[in-house]
């Protein structure tokens, strides 16, 4: 089938590539170069380079909804087309413009996590399992009927990178499976329960900040789900404090938001009788260093606060 694609992150890349192996690929529509690093260069999205490299013509609109936009679409004449991870909403009249519609690879069980950040969500709340929806794109968000789904558990320790990273082939191949179904005329699209709906926002900085009153297991998944932003940060004598690598354990010892130094172990006291053994910090305008390091540069005072802990 003649297929326009629209992605723009990492996880679209395997999408990308299954689909140049069975389809035809009108054209590539991804977000505009945006400045990155320290230097603020120009960086293209990793679909774009992806589709250089199929050889494959990439737009870069800035709005995708704006009518030269829209005439372009319509010039394309898709038969399909497929929306991995492209950062903006999908108009109405684009919806209407594809005869087979327009498929979207979402990461997560839903009606489960609708939103823009389903892999972090799932992870930062302590979901043992999540997967991949292939859904047909309306104007409501992450709404539409389900066509295949696929399940995968959560590692304890997996990180938000490294669940996207598995994910990201495995809704590859269901695209495809859909994309066959479609093509024989054998899918069969299936309503969403929106009483079961929970969602997935696009995560912000503030979501980074530890509460101490959560238990240390609650702030380890919220850590690893929000690796690598915002990421899992406090605050220590003034300055801000990011917690790198940590692992949750049951202790009693010290008090919420209290630090302390038992045994050469960096121990952060948590809600519910736990704590956080810190492995890895980062002081703002510091290097990452080791619990170690940090005890040997900043000895601590006896009920040493953490954030807004008192």
């Amino acid at each position: 089938m003649r297929v326009v694609f629209l992605g723009t992150p990492e996880f679209a890349v395997p999408s990308l590539q299954a689909l140049a192996r069975e389809h035809e690929i009108a054209g590539v529509f991804t977000q505009p170069d945006r400045p990155k690093g320290r230097g603020n260069e120009l960086a293209e999205s990793t679909v774009k380079t992806a589709a250089r490299e199929l050889g494959v013509p990439v737009y870069q609109p800035e709005r995708v909804r704006r009518p030269e936009a829209v005439e372009l679409l319509r010039e394309l004449a898709p038969e399909i087309m497929v929306v991995v991870g492209y950062g903006q909403i999908i108009p109405q009249v684009l919806i209407d413009l594809p005869p087979k519609g327009i498929l979207n690879v979402h990461a997560s069980l839903l009606p489960k996590y609708r939103g823009a950040a389903p892999i972090q969500w799932a992870i930062a709340n302590g979901e043992t399992e999540t997967g991949v929806t292939i859904m047909q794109i309306d104007a409501g968000l992450d709404t539409g009927s389900m066509l295949l789904k696929a399940r995968t558990c959560i590692g304890p320790h997996e990180t938000a990178p490294e669940l996207s990273a598995r994910l990201a082939p495995l809704g590859a191949n269901l695209l495809l499976e859909a994309m066959r179904a479609i093509k024989e005329g054998t899918a069969t699209p299936e309503k969403q329960n929106d009483a079961e709906a929970t969602l997935a926002p696009i995560l912000n900085k503030e979501d980074g900040r530890i509460d101490w009153s959560r238990t240390a297991r609650e702030i380890y998944n919220r850590l690893r789900g929000f690796t690598p932003w915002p990421g899992a940060y406090t605050t220590f004598r003034g300055q801000q404090l990011a917690i790198v690598r940590a692992t949750p354990e049951n202790n009693d010892a010290v008090r919420p938001g209290v630090l302390a130094a038992i045994d050469r172990r960096l121990i952060a006291g948590c809600g519910g009788a736990s704590a956080l053994e810190i492995l890895e910090l980062q002081l703002a305008g510091k290097r990452r260093m080791s619990a170690g390091a940090f005890l040997n540069g900043y000895p601590l005072a006896a009920g040493e606060h953490l954030g807004d802990a008192n």
